[in-house]
């Protein structure tokens, strides 16, 4: 096993000088997104139990013909399910979590914009750069993902992290937002084209789950890749800034 006497000491002041790999407004707003995400998730599951079945249009309920319905109980009888049981309704306290959750989300999603715009950090970090948008760098990219090719500790975002860290935070997030405010009788009494553009209150409901399994896989993919690059050290830089250094044996 290695100790600190193997370590260089020219290695040791490049790190103890490095700038950290992320600045503490990107670590704070990563985290608070994460807390919320998870509440949505854990939230959402029980709001889809209620009522496990999708429509298109503007309206949907147990007499009509679903676009297609998720095979799990439902916790309210009144919801034709195919079991002959239903489970504990938590609708309550779910719904009022999760539109907690939503707005701090939305909140902490603006601050995170605003400042990356403000600080250069998106345009430095997600938006590709110029020898990245090439298609021989994208392909070349594509391939090492599929080799599992482990990235080394000093790699930037290469240009599929890019791509998919900006999708997320211009498309999938600001979709999620929206189609959960069309949702809101309230929202929508005070701004009707919010769910006519969407195709009525039932297509928001179907496209926001659908929005949200596209992003529950975003995170289970990030986390793999987290792990593939080496999940101590890169939690670590996420925690505390440090920058991601190779972990010892």
């Amino acid at each position: 096993m290695a100790d600190s006497t193997s370590i260089p000491a020219s290695a040791t002041a490049i790190q103890d000088t490095a700038p950290p790999r992320h600045s503490a407004l990107v670590r704070l707003t990563h985290w608070i997104t994460t807390l919320c995400f998870f509440a949505l998730l854990v939230t959402g599951m029980e709001i889809v139990v209620s009522h496990p079945r999708f429509y298109w249009g503007e309206t949907g309920n147990s007499l009509t013909t679903p676009l297609f319905r998720i095979p799990i109980p439902s916790s309210r009888s009144t919801v034709p399910s195919g079991y002959n049981y239903v489970l504990p309704d938590q609708n309550g306290w779910s719904r009022s979590l999760h539109f907690q959750s939503a707005w701090i989300l939305v909140l902490t999603g603006l601050l995170y914009v605003t400042s990356g715009l403000l600080s250069g950090h998106l345009r430095r970090d997600l938006v590709p750069s110029k020898p990245q948008r090439s298609w021989q760098a994208i392909t070349t990219t594509l391939r090492d993902h599929l080799r599992f090719k482990r990235p080394t500790e000093t790699d930037t975002y290469n240009v599929l992290q890019r791509l998919t860290y900006l999708a997320v935070v211009f498309v999938l997030f600001p979709m999620a937002i929206w189609t959960g405010l069309a949702m809101s009788p309230a929202f929508v009494s005070a701004f009707p084209s919010t769910v006519i553009l969407l195709g009525g209150q039932q297509s928001a409901r179907t496209l926001h789950f659908i929005l949200s399994l596209t992003l529950t896989l975003f995170v289970a993919g990030h986390v793999v890749m987290v792990a593939l690059a080496g999940f101590k050290a890169r939690l670590l830089s996420m925690l505390t800034g440090t920058p991601a250094t190779k972990e010892q044996p």
